[in-house]
């Protein structure tokens, strides 16, 4: 329900905010956020009763959509109850958490360190690479978003990246597959998966395999565009980290938790990695939480060796009271199932429909409740809607495009020159269908940027 506001209210938020919060990622003169007076399921509204629907799930972490109920009761139990305690105590809530976690990752990996979102996530599972291995070098991929922290940002591929990358930090970056875009001259999904396994086989080696700790990949990588790997890239990598001791950290902030129609994306392909890095769907990010999903190997480790990490909300009750609340309400909901159905039956036959109508879609992919249209000036040569990290003129067209949706009532997650699908994974089928077509209408917009527009 849209709460009972005033001009006054509104007035009072946007000059509070204007005088003392400090935006991420912004120039803070040249932004003006939106001021959101409240939201539920797939919804949320501002202070003068515009409703939007969330086809970003906020920073696609609203994996069970805003407000739901069994998660708002069980933080107020909790709070009720237990609000804090340090991360050295075991706390009933804190123990179920981890063990509901446990069971739904792939293979051993049955050890869970709790951090407080995605970045802090992947800072631990690189420390703990390389302490199990005594190594110091990391490979990630370009397209890639890892995390703004100090290791995490070294090994994120996107622009972001270059302002804090000291070029010391033991990260070296590869290609990853993207057959749309093949860095490898392949025509098919065989040959990019095949000539991607070789380019890192070769970076490997030339790089020394000796000196490497970990590979890190996002099992589908998420603002980069959700390109989802070929079938037995993972498992080809998965074979290059056995044969030279490395080992194999999978990202699954963005990706985890439903999100593709599965528990976890590697789910897809059978992998099993050394690590999983978590945060986001776990509780919907209702309370900040995320974690490393430890294999036995590498808890063995720090088995007598004290793990030199910590922090001071690891584990915290009330993130742990919803990620017991949203995990066991995703089960008893068929909220997996249902992103999958989603992807399969609604989302992924309408884009594909989307596509073959307008110009400006190059290509469409993803899965479950993950999907991305990559937006072109010209199908055939593929040349993107707007250039590479572009910004201000040279961004005019994704703007226009991300405007049009949400004067639409469409919120957008938009990147470069892609346009994400990645709303809460129980977002109805009336309100998908709702979204994709505001999207349909929008994407008239873009259209007017192609050759053929």
């Amino acid at each position: 329900m849209t709460p009972h506001v005033t001009p006054h209210t509104l007035a009072a938020v946007k000059d509070a905010d204007r005088k003392h919060v400090f935006h991420s990622w912004s120039a803070q003169a040249l932004i003006d956020p939106l001021a959101v007076a409240g939201a539920e399921g797939s919804y949320f509204w501002d202070y003068e009763g515009k409703r939007f629907l969330d086809f970003s799930s906020q920073l696609v972490n609203t994996n069970i959509g805003h407000q739901h109920p069994k998660v708002v009761a069980a933080i107020q139990e909790q709070a009720a109850r237990l609000c804090t305690l340090a991360p050295g105590f075991a706390v009933d809530v804190r123990s179920e958490a981890a063990r509901l976690i446990a069971e739904r990752t792939p293979g051993d990996l049955d050890k869970i360190f709790f951090t407080n979102g995605g970045a802090e996530a992947v800072e631990n599972a690189v420390r703990m690479a390389r302490l199990h291995t005594g190594r110091a070098k990391v490979l990630s991929t370009y397209r890639s978003y890892h995390g703004a922290t100090a290791a995490a940002i070294n090994l994120t591929g996107d622009p972001r990246r270059w302002p804090s990358d000291t070029a010391a930090a033991g990260v070296v970056h590869f290609w990853g597959p993207y057959l749309y875009r093949s860095a490898f001259h392949a025509t098919t999904e065989a040959e990019e998966c095949a000539r991607a396994l070789a380019h890192l086989a070769d970076t490997i080696a030339f790089e020394g395999p000796q000196t490497i700790a970990a590979i890190i990949l996002e099992s589908v990588p998420g603002t980069a565009g959700i390109m989802t790997p070929p079938a037995g890239y993972l498992a080809g990598v998965r074979e290059l980290c056995d044969r030279h001791g490395i080992v194999f950290i999978l990202d699954e902030v963005m990706s985890g938790f439903g999100r593709t129609g599965t528990w976890f994306a590697a789910d897809h392909w059978g992998v099993t990695p050394d690590l999983i890095t978590f945060a986001k769907g776990v509780n919907s990010g209702y309370v900040p939480l995320g974690g490393v999903a430890i294999s036995a190997a590498i808890a063995e480790t720090f088995a007598t060796r004290p793990y030199p990490g910590g922090l001071t909300y690891s584990g915290h009750p009330l993130a742990c009271a919803a990620a017991v609340a949203t995990i066991n309400t995703m089960e008893e909901e068929g909220i997996v199932e249902h992103a999958a159905h989603l992807g399969e039956n609604v989302i992924g036959p309408a884009l594909a429909e989307i596509a073959e109508r307008h110009p400006s879609v190059g290509e469409v992919r993803g899965l479950g409740a993950f999907w991305a249209l990559e937006l072109v000036r010209d199908k055939g040569t593929r040349e993107p809607l707007v250039p590479y990290n572009a910004a201000g003129a040279d961004n005019a067209p994704m703007a226009e495009f991300a405007a049009a949706c949400k004067a639409s009532g469409l919120w957008p997650f938009v990147n470069m020159n892609r346009t994400h699908v990645v709303p809460p994974c129980n977002v109805t089928e009336a309100e998908a269908k709702e979204g994709l077509a505001l999207l349909d209408e929008a994407l008239t917009v873009a259209d007017r940027h192609t050759t053929a527009g």
